[in-house]
């Protein structure tokens, strides 16, 4: 079925072809029409499903159709919770608006970066505004930005905005906004804390979960490398050289292991680079723009880069170290497979790490077969197999109900304030 079967204009469907979008994915097929309708909308999918495109297309088209303002006046708003889903979100709806007749101004404001030219590009207003909740309520607090003309609200990765650390700043956003709206939120996973706030602040929303089948899940290889932990380093440069990986993103649990790391492989002739919450908002756009472009063979990063970082073509993802959440799992290896593309997951498992492991793939429904790669078997293979037999949480989120309980908590607090 084609876009233009989905009640779109032709400029938007237009755009969407030279995007590469040849076909609605599952979550276009059934949110765009929905969203068309004026309904509010829930929509879980996994990650690399086109949920961007399934609220941008809408979107615009409801802007397209709706009178024009002078000075503009903010009508739709996108929260998002990275700095980087934000400018890539801002990128796609620009892309997406290209051949409208009225071409709608983008604002993308995050913190991180000096406020002052957000404010300089809000001059005279923005049509569509994507931002972190933060520097959304600083812009705000400068008068640089009015939220009462809004009519269209997205929540683009829901859960991760009802974080403990977003919850106080999007009950305050909420308070900002007009009652009569409406409301969009997608996210790959919904938890119990996002289907509170959905529950009282949707208006007999449109429910599209769309299920991971055979036929839209990415062609992604997961493989379970038993090392040592002291020789990861050692076994992911050996990967990277005896297997030609053109590129690799690497997922490592700090700061200071991301710069450590990249170090080791740099000096030993890999082209490596670390990428987390330390670098300067340039540094990371820069970073980011160099490892899309094959400037860099590797980055090395945090769970910074685990959602809302589309880089094309991404051949291989390793999990150096795993996870603490089995969810966060699955964004990782999301970064790899995605448009159509096979990919492969590589994740190291530790005799310290094995009943973690165990528990992620009891939670994604997964049995890997363990691998050891010559010359790299692990010293304490008995070690190793007393870990695969042991019970345990391993460390793993979601064992925690205090937790759980100030996310409902804050996600209540929410709901009966908005």
């Amino acid at each position: 079925m084609p876009f233009s079967f989905l009640g779109l204009s032709p400029a938007l469907v237009r755009a969407a072809g030279e995007l590469g979008f040849a076909a609605p994915t599952p979550i276009q097929s059934e949110a765009i029409p929905a969203a068309l309708r004026g309904a509010d909308l829930l929509g879980c999918a996994q990650t690399g499903s086109g949920k961007t495109a399934a609220f941008a297309l809408p979107l615009l088209q409801r802007l397209e159709q709706g009178p024009q303002h002078t000075p503009r006046r903010t009508r739709a708003l996108v929260l998002v919770p990275t700095r980087e889903l934000a400018a890539q979100v801002g990128e796609v709806i620009r892309s997406l608006a290209q051949h409208l007749p009225q071409r709608p101004k983008v604002a993308v404001v995050f913190g991180g970066v000096s406020i002052n030219p957000q404010m300089m590009g809000l001059r005279g207003g923005a049509d569509v505004v994507v931002a972190t909740p933060g520097r959304l309520l600083d812009l705000v607090q400068h008068n640089a930005l009015k939220l009462a003309a809004v009519e269209v609200l997205v929540l683009d990765e829901a859960d991760r905005l009802l974080d403990l650390g977003f919850a106080e700043e999007l009950d305050r956003v909420l308070w900002l906004l007009p009652p009569k709206r409406q409301n969009l939120f997608f996210s790959a996973t919904f938890p119990p804390a996002v289907q509170v706030l959905a529950e009282t602040l949707l208006r007999d929303p449109v429910r599209v979960d769309v299920p991971s089948t055979p036929a839209n899940e990415p062609s992604i290889l997961q493989r379970v490398i038993q090392v040592d932990e002291k020789r990861r380093t050692e076994l992911l440069r050996h990967l990277i050289k005896e297997q030609s990986w053109e590129r690799a993103l690497v997922f490592v649990a700090t700061k200071y292991a991301a710069e450590h790391v990249a170090w080791k492989l740099y000096k030993n002739g890999i082209f490596a680079t670390p990428f987390h919450g330390d670098l300067s908002q340039g540094a990371r756009k820069q970073v980011l723009s160099e490892f899309k472009s094959g400037q860099w063979d590797v980055l090395v990063t945090t769970d910074l880069a685990s959602r809302g970082i589309d880089i094309v073509q991404l051949p291989v993802v390793v999990n150096y170290d795993l996870p603490r959440s089995a969810v966060d799992y699955l964004h990782r290896i999301g970064r790899t497979g995605r448009a159509g593309e096979s990919g492969l997951a590589v994740s190291f498992v530790s005799a310290d790490t094995e009943a973690h492991f165990r528990l992620i793939e009891k939670r994604q429904h997964l049995s890997l077969p363990r691998e050891q790669i010559e010359g790299y078997e692990p010293v304490d293979a008995e070690a190793a197999a007393s870990a695969a037999a042991a019970p345990g949480t391993g460390g793993i989120k979601g064992k925690r109900p205090s937790k759980k309980d100030k996310l409902r908590a804050a996600a209540a607090n929410l709901s009966s304030r908005a």
